[in-house]
């Protein structure tokens, strides 16, 4: 059976693609065939090859399933901007029909589909539509990353809410620690697992650097996924 997650996070820049790549990693040790997809994705550089996304080539390198670039991310922009904005402004449209596409393409590879967002739950990719409006139409279970710091109690919350309201399943989430953990950091995590319905995969430390070498699977359980 193929296992499709849609990772969201509580704001932008909370670690979302670190959480992708941990799933990944613990995913292809427990011995699925497993294959990151970021379907939009905005700030990126240009290159030799073209329009490349550090976040979607994150995605790809720890895919043990080998991928192409295009297969990681359909929708690449240059500017580190709301999608919506971009894509207008580019006269390149995201289609839900070509992110849909894309995915099925990559469940005919692999068993573990690591589906990551661009920014929150809400992102736009239009003028009426949202990140949220294509989870829901693939009816996509959610995993949601918060990044510990000040504040992230609130947006957890909201965020599950969101999720919940909308008819899909939030089937875990993964505390990453954004920076050092400070005086109130046990109290933080206390109250997550309180208030969020879901089991806590894990806490990934703060690492002031990560490259491929890092281990970032082994701060996670996947099998409570199952629950």
């Amino acid at each position: 059976m193929i296992k499709k997650w849609f990772v969201t996070g509580t704001d932008t820049e909370v670690g979302k693609t670190i959480a992708s790549c941990a799933l990944l990693q613990a995913a292809g040790d427990a011995g699925y065939r497993t294959a990151g997809y970021k379907p939009v994705a905005s700030g990126s550089e240009m290159t030799a090859q073209g329009i490349r996304n550090g976040d979607a080539l994150a995605l790809q390198r720890n895919s043990n399933v080998k991928l192409s670039y295009a297969q990681v991310n359909p929708f690449a922009f240059l500017e580190p901007t709301s999608p919506h904005i971009v894509s207008a402004e580019a006269l390149q449209p995201i289609e839900f029909s070509q992110m849909s596409a894309g995915l099925e393409a990559l469940a005919s590879q692999a068993d573990w589909l690591q589906v990551e967002g661009a920014g929150g739950w809400f992102t736009p990719l239009s003028a009426t539509t949202t990140f949220a409006d294509w989870a829901i139409q693939e009816q996509l279970p959610v995993i949601l990353v918060v990044g510990v710091k000040l504040g992230c109690i609130n947006h957890a919350m909201l965020t599950a809410h969101a999720v919940q309201n909308a008819g899909l399943r939030l089937a875990g989430w993964i505390a990453n620690d954004v920076q050092p953990t400070g005086k109130r950091h046990a109290e933080y995590l206390a109250t997550l697992r309180d208030v969020l319905k879901a089991p806590m995969l894990g806490e990934i430390p703060f690492y002031p650097h990560i490259d491929d070498e890092t281990s970032l699977g082994r701060h996670l359980d996947i099998s409570l996924l199952s629950q």
